[in-house]
């Protein structure tokens, strides 16, 4: 399937200061299968090798010695190696973790041989490593399940996604087009980005089969329990596991996730989740000026889950179910929204950096207010609702724009793109700002649409 990752990996081939280049993301987001087609598309020599199923590959790299070890290996595997013409790929390194040290040497020695590796639970490794690492001598990619427009693509679409990607202001969307592109961001809420799913989807259209995927990778990742878990319980991973659907959109509480276990135990169980890469804090930021993460406040934050459509699934959701919807109620149905806006964001910046989301509340007495999420937008805060509702019902959205003096705001929902110049007053102060108001389907194309403003 198309994947964007494939640009910015011909983009790093083709650099000239190209350094080795460790993949990371959560199992079964496609990092294999990645490379693979990436190889494939680039006509290169694939050398890969698995040291979960063949830990005694590690053998070939005790030297430090690059050309050796490609002696070693051409030897072994009884082919021919040349360095401009392969790719060596070292696939489920985690398992040797000590390998992510010898990258230095292929940065240095040999820069000619393009280097990915990939692994499972590499958060892991890296946060508890006790070798060196070799800083400034490898790059990072972080990557994530399939975005809607690499939904569409998958699907065949991809007109539609020419027609989402020109897309501007001026334009109105047709009633039937918009209609058609809300169907399938429906469908994209129960089927999600998750590789396998999505290529069974399209291949056979069987919800019943995509279901069972979605609950395999399920089990696949309560299997990796026993893996990271060290003298946590495992029944603890899994309580904060089955919590997080159910308290999308909403600060996390742990006496919800169980009221007889201490908050610091269930901390720690979230804190290996996010590793994993399987959830995603949202943290509580004070939104004054960028960068972001300068004003969190660790103490509160919101939490996602990898994918959209894992999440449909621990919550039993059913396709015909939310096609029957009205936008209200999709919005307001378990917190999917904010969860598939925020996956959506996370995916906007480049894959070199890490995903982090952020959104504002503030809690007082008869007085909360909360704003789904922040962006930074250049050098300007974008303050985002998820939701649906006229101007008026928009207290949180008023009472930010009067405390932090800005002038644009963004609402996705599922009604067609507006801009509304909003004229209202909160605790007797007058504010003014520009409202734009965006479908789900064009989240992926926030920064463009915003620039242009």
């Amino acid at each position: 399937m198309p994947r964007r990752a494939l640009a910015y990996l011909t983009h790093w081939l083709s650099s000239k200061n190209r350094k080795p280049m460790v993949i990371r993301g959560a199992r079964q987001v496609g990092k294999t299968w990645l490379v693979r087609e990436f190889a494939r598309v680039h006509n290169k020599q694939l050398i890969e090798l698995n040291f979960e199923k063949n830990p005694h590959h590690q053998t070939f790299f005790e030297s430090n010695d690059p050309s050796l070890t490609l002696m070693l290996l051409s030897a072994s595997l009884n082919t021919a190696i040349d360095p401009q013409n392969t790719i060596l790929f070292l696939d489920e390194i985690q398992a040797v973790p000590i390998l992510l040290s010898k990258l230095r040497w292929f940065a240095e020695e040999m820069p000619e041989l393009p280097v990915l590796t990939a692994g499972s639970l590499l958060e892991f490794v890296l946060d508890q490593h006790e070798f060196s690492m070799p800083v400034g001598r490898i790059t990072y990619m972080h990557l994530g399940p399939l975005t809607f427009e690499e939904f569409l693509e998958a699907y065949g679409k991809k007109q539609l996604i020419d027609y989402l990607q020109q897309y501007t202001w001026e334009q109105a969307i047709p009633l039937v087009l918009h209609e058609q592109l809300i169907g399938l961001f429906k469908e994209y809420l129960i089927i999600g980005g998750m590789p396998a799913a999505v290529y069974s989807w399209v291949s056979e259209k069987s919800l019943e089969e995509v279901k069972r995927i979605h609950h395999d990778l399920l089990a696949s990742y309560r299997d990796d329990f026993s893996k990271y878990a060290g003298k946590l319980s495992l029944s603890r991973l899994e309580e904060v596991l089955m919590a997080i659907p159910k308290m999308l959109g909403e600060k996390m509480v742990w006496s919800r996730v169980n009221k007889d276990v201490p908050a610091t135990t269930l901390k720690s169980a979230l804190n290996l989740l996010c590793q994993a890469r399987i959830a995603l804090k949202t943290f509580n930021t004070a939104g004054n000026g960028v960068p972001l993460a300068a004003e969190i406040n660790e103490k509160f934050f919101k939490v996602i889950f990898l994918d959209v459509g894992l999440v449909s699934a621990m919550l039993h959701l059913r396709l015909d179910t939310v096609y029957q919807m009205t936008d209200s109620n999709l919005i307001n149905l378990g917190g999917i929204s904010e969860q598939v806006v925020g996956q959506l964001l996370s995916s906007l910046e480049p894959f070199y950096i890490t995903p982090m989301l952020y959104y504002w509340v503030r809690e007082q007495k008869n007085a909360n207010a909360e704003i789904d999420y922040l962006l930074q937008q250049g050098t300007q805060i974008l303050p985002i609702e998820v939701k649906s509702g006229n101007t008026g019902r928009l207290k949180s959205l008023h009472l930010f724009m009067a405390l932090k003096k800005l002038s644009r705001a963004l609402r996705i929902n599922a009604s067609p793109p507006s801009q509304v110049f909003v004229q209202t007053k909160t605790h007797d102060s007058s504010i003014e700002y520009q409202l734009y108001s965006i479908p789900f389907y064009l989240t992926e194309q926030i920064h463009r649409l915003l620039s242009e403003k």
